[in-house]
């Protein structure tokens, strides 16, 4: 709840430009030839403004992954000590972990907190290499 309270704003404003980009023209077409607005907005406008919208949701999404005073705040309770079995345990989020395991005087726990920071650094990459690919090919069409 509290990463989507603190994305949606972000996923907000990225679709309110994509739509608002779309230019006038391809409105005025549809509706010139008799679509109503509605058929204008689902077959001409959200399909042009898609790109962006899904951009704009990527991007956020990747912020709310490297959040991590939230998540300490109020996922500090529910921190979770030992390892999940399998997909449905309890878990604790990456952030949180990394910071526990950074707060620990052994070495050890250090280099786990720096392969962890690692694998966020990977996934953040990823998913804005994906918001690029996915830019890059509606700009295509």
């Amino acid at each position: 709840m509290t990463m989507s309270l603190l994305i949606l704003p972000v996923i907000i404003i990225a679709s309110r430009e994509a739509i608002r980009c779309v230019p006038n023209s391809i409105r005025h077409a549809a509706l010139a030839l008799g679509a109503t607005e509605w058929e204008t907005v689902r077959a001409h406008v959200l399909p042009s403004a898609l790109p962006g919208i899904l951009t704009g949701i990527i991007l956020a999404l990747s912020r709310a992954i490297g959040e991590t005073a939230p998540l300490i705040i109020v996922g500090a309770l529910a921190y979770v000590a030992f390892t999940p079995e399998g997909p449905m345990d309890d878990f604790t989020v990456l952030p949180i972990q990394i910071f526990n395991w950074a707060s620990r005087p052994q070495e050890a726990f250090h280099d786990l907190a720096a392969a962890g920071i690692v694998v966020l650094l990977v996934v953040l990459l990823s998913m804005n290499a994906v918001a690029v690919y996915i830019r890059d090919r509606a700009e295509r069409k």
